[in-house]
């Protein structure tokens, strides 16, 4: 008997160490013109991956032209930069696309 006090007691005290859940779901943040401000959140990043991208497309169309008036086979300093700058550009892309 005491056996059976003592497991009630334990599980009694173990039920009321763990800490209460809210399953309330928190109210989405709106804007001051009503807008939900995730939304507004999402249409900017996609704003500027399009920005990020067409700059890109800008630096790969210049290097490409470098590249071309070139007959060997080796790169300018800038052609090096724009390399860089296209990585730079691709990791924030590929950042502000994976942050959700």
């Amino acid at each position: 008997m005491r056996r059976w006090i003592w497991i009630a007691g334990a599980l009694t005290l173990s039920a009321q160490s763990f800490p209460q859940i809210d399953h309330t779901k928190p109210e989405p943040v709106r804007l001051p013109n009503g807008k939900l401000q995730s939304e507004e959140i999402l249409k900017s990043d996609h704003e500027q991956t399009l920005k990020d991208l067409a700059e890109i497309k800008r630096l790969l169309a210049n290097l490409e032209d470098e590249l071309s008036k070139n007959d060997r086979h080796v790169l300018s300093i800038g052609a090096i930069k724009k390399l860089e700058d296209v990585e730079r550009l691709s990791k924030k892309i590929r950042s502000r696309m994976t942050k959700r």
